[in-house]
């Protein structure tokens, strides 16, 4: 079983995916992983994308899908992978179609978690992490109090990326680039899209209920 799971910036994508990974016996593919794993091991590759990154570029398509093409070569991760993060543009979505026939496998299922932008805001420029206990609140939904947070309010910090400004650009490059690939997977009949604004477990029984469904 190989599935993907879609979702704008804030949208909880990340754990869902690693919900499903945990429970279904998947393994995590980020391109983001792959990236940085192949810096280090200081391949020709791997420089190749350390001078593209430090430019300011993003990987090529090219690149990450090489990438990928080996990881779907790897008999260890045959039919047991979740990806996070790809494709991230339609050439990626075909090109993991073709990739994917040729080793025998197949998608079994994609998510889309669908959430709306206003939303999404005050998801992410409420949010607050404890850089000293490391528990997360949101100010808008689960504000830090006596009864939930013991430390003090100074180790309450935003990330720098966490204002209105980037979430705009990344919600309207997501929408830009992302549509196309969840109408290609419609036409396959392999779509299925998730209401994410609810609960964190009432969003993963939906989908944990799907994917068994297509398991037995």
């Amino acid at each position: 079983m190989n599935i993907i799971l879609f979702g704008p910036p804030g949208a909880g994508k990340g754990t869902q995916t690693d919900n499903i990974a945990k429970n279904f016996n998947l393994n995590k593919i980020s391109t983001g992983d792959l990236l940085r794993k192949e810096i280090i091991k200081k391949s020709n590759l791997g420089l190749e994308i350390k001078e593209t990154i430090e430019k300011g570029f993003l990987a090529s398509d090219s690149i990450i899908n090489n990438l990928i093409k080996n990881i779907l070569a790897n008999k260890v991760f045959f039919n047991r992978l979740i990806f996070d993060g790809y494709p991230r543009n339609l050439n990626q979505a075909k090109n993991l179609d073709i990739e994917i026939k040729k080793t025998n496998q197949k998608i079994s299922c994609v998510f889309s978690l669908n959430v709306k932008k206003e939303l999404l805001i005050k998801r992410i420029i409420g949010r607050e992490t404890c850089s000293n206990c490391g528990l997360v609140f949101n100010k808008f939904f689960n504000p830090p109090n006596q009864k939930n947070h013991s430390c003090e309010s100074k180790f309450l910090q935003k990330r720098s990326d966490d204002n209105e400004e980037i979430l705009n650009s990344r919600y309207d490059t997501y929408l830009k680039e992302t549509l196309p690939i969840l109408n290609f997977y419609r036409e396959q009949k392999l779509l299925h899209e998730i209401d994410g604004t609810r609960k964190i477990d009432q969003i993963y029984e939906e989908i944990r209920g799907i994917i068994t469904s297509l398991e037995t």
